[in-house]
Parts: structure tokens; sequence; C-alpha cells
């Protein structure tokens, strides 16, 4: 058997390097692809290749496979009785229908692999938010688990900033609540002084009634003042609404709905 030469080893051992290189920067990287994520160990697991697991496979590949959805909500089951699989799947509602689905596909694929068997679990991403669990989530409101986020720098005449943030937040509230079963989301700016603007979105799960909207965006609004307050920008993001604020646009237009308002 002929030898391998010294350049032709270095040559192999520089090709393993730079794959096993790649496979650790590519695993680093796509947990950052969501702002935070949860897997809940306590509401139970599943086995590998077990028929819960393929429910949720079956469930989660077929998700966002009606293209006739235009207005970035996605809610479905699969199976029956204790392997019976909940999923939700909300997009922002600036976010266009593509971009959407691509959003939700790219999560489906990354939260089943951060929670390889817990049969509950929620990500959060800027765009999109998804949940899967065995238990009903369909119009009941969820405010665990949560999660906030918030700019690092201070607003500037700090009482007066808060008076506008509160009157734009309830504003928004009142809108985002009043939303048919396609989308419950409103975006606005209003002006604060020292020419501070601020922008706000909020959103809640379409499936929610008015009333456990509205319930859901001002128990959220409360915490702002424990989490950002005196902060220009902030968000507190929980399973069945979410609110986000900065002093700069960080949202589109939002997207129009073609399709027929389903019925809850």
């Amino acid at each position: 058997m002929a030898g391998v030469s010294s350049s032709q080893f270095s040559f192999v051992c520089c090709l393993l390097f730079l794959f096993l290189f790649m496979i650790i920067s590519e695993t680093r990287a796509q947990p950052s692809y969501f702002l935070n994520h949860f897997c809940d160990n306590d509401k139970g697991n599943f086995t590998a290749n077990s028929t819960y697991h393929a429910n949720l496979n079956t469930l989660l590949s077929n998700l966002t496979s009606n293209v006739e959805i235009d207005y970035g909500f996605y809610n479905s089951s699969y199976g029956q009785n204790s392997e019976k699989v909940n999923a939700i799947g909300l997009c922002r509602g600036d976010v266009k229908p593509g971009e959407c689905r691509h959003c939700l596909n790219m999560s489906t694929a990354l939260l089943t692999r951060l929670c390889p068997n817990q049969k509950e679990a929620i990500s959060y991403h800027d765009k999109c938010m998804l949940r899967y669990s065995n238990r009903t989530i369909f119009g009941v409101v969820e405010t665990w688990p949560s999660f906030y986020m918030w700019n690092a720098n201070n607003a500037t005449d700090v009482e007066q900033f808060n008076q506008v943030l509160g009157n734009l937040m309830r504003n928004l509230t009142s809108i985002a609540a009043s939303g048919d079963s396609r989308r419950k989301y409103a975006a606005a700016n209003a002006y604060a002084s020292n020419f501070q603007t601020i922008y706000g979105a909020v959103q809640c799960t379409p499936d929610l009634s008015d009333q456990d909207c509205n319930d859901c965006l001002v128990g959220a609004i409360s915490e702002i003042s424990s989490c950002c307050g005196g902060k220009r920008g902030g968000r507190v993001a929980r399973p069945s609404c979410n609110i986000r604020y900065e002093n700069y646009r960080f949202y589109g237009e939002p997207v129009t709905a073609d399709a027929p308002a389903p019925s809850l």
C-alpha cells in the first residue's frame, strides 16, 4: 500500500477541521434565530418514533400548507385523544404571507431540535411565534412563558414619555382587541417631548375574544414599568399577546387579508 505524503495528510486534516468548524458554527448560530424559546418539561415528554412524535411532525409539516391563509395566523390539530397535538403559528401583522410561512417553517425545524422530546414548546422570533402542546390552547389566554427585552437607551423627560407611551398603548389595545378572527393587531406612533417619537405595536392571537385580548394586552402593558421603565424601547411577549415600543419604526404597513375571516 502506498504511503500518504505529509502534504496529503495536512490537506485531509484541513478539510476535517473546516468541516467540524462549519458544524460547530451552524449549531451555535441556530438558537440565535429566536429571541427566546422554552421547552416545557412539566407538561410531559414523548419518546422518539412514538405516535405522538409522528402526529407532531405531521402537524408541523402541514401547518403553513394552506396558501389561502394570508393573514398570518395558523392554528391546527392532529391526532386523537392523548396523542392529539395542537399548534399555533402567529406572524406580526405587517409580515407578508411568504415571509410569514418562511419564518414559521424555520421555527418548526429549529424548535423541534431544541426541544426534541417535550410535548409543549414555544419559540419567539421577531416576525413570528410558534407554539405546540398536547393540551387545548385555542381560545385560551396564556401569559406564560413570557419574556422581556428593552432598549439600552434612556428616555428623556421620563414622566412625560411614560404618559404619551401609556396613551399610545391604550389606544392600540382598543384597536387590536376589536379585530376579527384573522388579525388582532395595531401599530402607530406618538410624539413626546424633546423631539422623541414613540413607535408602538400590539398583537393578540386572533382566536381570543375581544375581552380576553384586551385583558392580555393590559396585563402585558402593566409590566413595562418593571421590565423597561425609563427606556426608549421595550417589549413584553406572551403566548397569547405581545407588545413592543421603540424610538424608531420597527414595523411596516399592515398586510391586508384577502381571505374571508374564519369562524372561531
